[in-house]
C-alpha cells in the first residue's frame, strides 16, 4: 500500500465527491467504507487496503465515505475530541493510500438526524451503488449510532451489496488494545509522541501560519517559526522534542521545538505555543504554511530561575534535537 506519508508535501490526484445527488460514477458498482478517519491511522488504512483489494478483485470502484468534519463536533460539541487530523491532511492521506476516489457527507444537525437505514439507501446504495462494504467489526453509524454491522447485513441481502467486518488491528507495542484514535490523543496527551507515531503509521505533524511573536527567541540567539496551530487541532503535551519543519515547497529542516507556555517568563499564559527552533537555517518564515512534525520527546517544560539557565538549557535541547534527528 503506498506510504500516507508521501502526502506530506503533495497531494496526489484523487477524485474528492461531495454531490451526491447522483452517482458520480453511473453504470459502476464500488466497494467502500466509511468513518470519521481522523488520524488516517495504521487501523484506517489496513481497511482501505482491504477496500483497494476488493475493489480491483470485483472490477469496482474503491471509495472511503468520510465527513467533512467530525461528527462528534456537530452531536456532542462539549466533549468532542481534538482532531489529529485537520480536512486538508485527512483528505491528503487518505489519497495517498490509492483509493479512487473519497466521498466528502457535509455533517450538520440535519445530517446527524438521519436514521442508518435512510443513509445507507440514499448514499451508499442511490449514489454509489455499493457492491461491497469493508468496516471495522465495532462500526456504528446514524442517528444515535443505531447502524452497525448486523443492520448493514440486513440491509445488504435486501440491496445486493455484501458486508465484510474486519478485526480491529492490535497494536505491537504489547498494550492490550486496537490502534484508535482514542489511543493515539490519550500518547499524545502523555507526550509519548513516539508511540503516536508508531499507531499513525509516520510522525504526528502539526500544521498552521507562522506568526510574529514576541522575538524572544531571537534575543536569546535561538530564533524561532511561531506556528498558530488551530485550536481543534490535536498537539502533544507541552515539553521541548525534536522533529522535523516542512515549508510549503518541500524543503524539511530538523528543528527543536518548544511546544507550551513559557513559564519563565510568563506567569498566567491561557493557551500553549508551538515554537520550532531550525537548526542552522536563516531565513524569513512569516506567513508560510509550516508543517512541523514530531518525533521525539526531550525534555518537560519547567521553569528556570533565569536568562542564564534558560539559555543553558537551550544549547543542550538543540544539540539533544540534533543527536535524536541525526542532523
Amino acid at each position: 500500500m503506498p506510504d500516507p506519508v508521501r502526502a506530506a508535501g503533495s497531494v496526489a490526484k484523487v477524485q474528492v465527491v461531495t454531490d451526491l445527488s447522483s452517482s458520480p460514477w453511473p453504470g459502476e458498482r464500488s466497494v467502500l467504507t466509511i468513518g470519521a478517519y481522523d488520524g488516517v491511522h495504521r487501523g484506517h488504512q489496513a481497511i482501505v487496503e482491504q477496500v483497494r483489494a476488493s475493489a480491483t478483485a470485483l472490477s469496482a470502484r474503491s471509495v472511503v465515505v468520510t465527513f467533512d468534519r467530525h461528527p462528534a463536533s456537530v452531536v456532542r460539541p462539549e466533549s468532542a475530541p481534538r482532531l489529529l487530523t485537520d480536512l486538508d491532511q485527512k483528505l491528503e492521506l487518505l489519497a495517498a493510500t490509492g483509493v479512487d476516489a473519497t466521498v466528502l457527507v457535509h455533517f450538520d444537525e440535519a445530517q446527524s438526524h438521519e436514521s442508518p437505514v435512510s443513509f445507507v439507501e440514499r448514499v451508499l446504495v442511490g449514489a454509489l451503488r455499493a457492491r461491497q462494504i469493508v468496516v471495522g467489526e465495532d462500526f456504528h453509524f446514524g442517528n444515535h449510532r443505531a447502524g452497525n454491522v448486523a443492520l448493514l447485513r440486513t440491509l445488504g441481502a435486501e440491496h445486493g451489496f455484501e458486508v465484510t467486518p474486519l478485526q480491529l488491528l492490535a497494536r505491537s507495542d504489547g498494550v492490550d488494545e486496537p490502534v484508535s484514535s482514542t489511543a493515539i490523543r490519550r500518547a499524545m496527551a502523555g507526550g509519548a509522541v513516539e508511540v503516536a507515531a508508531a499507531l499513525l503509521g509516520r510522525p504526528f505533524q502539526a500544521r498552521g501560519v507562522v506568526v510574529r511573536g514576541d522575538q524572544r527567541g531571537r534575543l536569546l540567539g535561538f530564533p524561532t517559526a511561531n506556528v498558530e496551530v488551530p485550536n481543534h487541532v490535536c498537539l502533544p503535551a507541552d515539553g521541548v522534542y525534536a522533529g522535523w519543519y516542512l515549508r510549503p515547497e518541500g524543503e524539511r529542516h530538523p528543528c527543536a521545538i518548544n511546544l507550551g507556555r513559557r513559564p519563565t517568563f510568563y506567569e498566567h499564559a491561557d493557551h500553549s505555543l508551538l515554537e520550532a527552533h531550525l537548526l542552522d537555517f536563516e531565513g524569513d518564515l512569516y506567513g508560510e504554511q509550516a508543517r512541523v512534525e514530531f518525533t521525539d520527546f526531550l525534555r518537560s517544560e519547567r521553569k528556570f530561575d533565569g536568562i542564564d539557565a534558560l539559555v543553558a538549557q537551550l544549547k543542550h535541547d538543540v544539540e539533544h534535537a540534533r543527536t535524536a534527528l541525526g542532523a
